[in-house]
């Protein structure tokens, strides 16, 4: 299994309307893909949130295939739709990771 995770720091501004468009629009329409069979939407603690909160969204892939998949074919048009929805407003990095073991 591989772990596709997102970190998203937010832009005070923003904040309310983000967090609403990612869960009723964004979200789902990366799980619509198929490519993933469950997510996770956090926000960190213990950090410093002057310039906003950050969240992660971790996607879990069954197989690498999967990942690039979605990758090569979706995600270029949801990264852009994100981008200029939010511009400079959010700041957001990416790590995959594969699962080792689960409890």
């Amino acid at each position: 299994m591989i772990l596709y995770n997102v970190t998203i720091k937010v832009n005070h501004d923003v904040h309310d309307d983000w967090r609403a468009w990612m869960l009723a629009e964004h979200i789902p329409a990366v799980m619509a893909t198929g490519m993933f069979t469950e997510y996770k939407f956090t926000r960190l603690l213990g950090i410093d949130e002057g310039d906003g909160p950050t969240y992660s969204v971790q996607y879990l892939a069954p197989n690498m295939e999967a990942y690039q998949i979605y990758q090569y074919h979706y995600a270029p048009g949801l990264q852009a739709e994100h981008q200029q929805r939010y511009a400079d407003n959010c700041l957001a990095f990416r790590t995959i990771m594969r699962v080792i073991d689960r409890g």
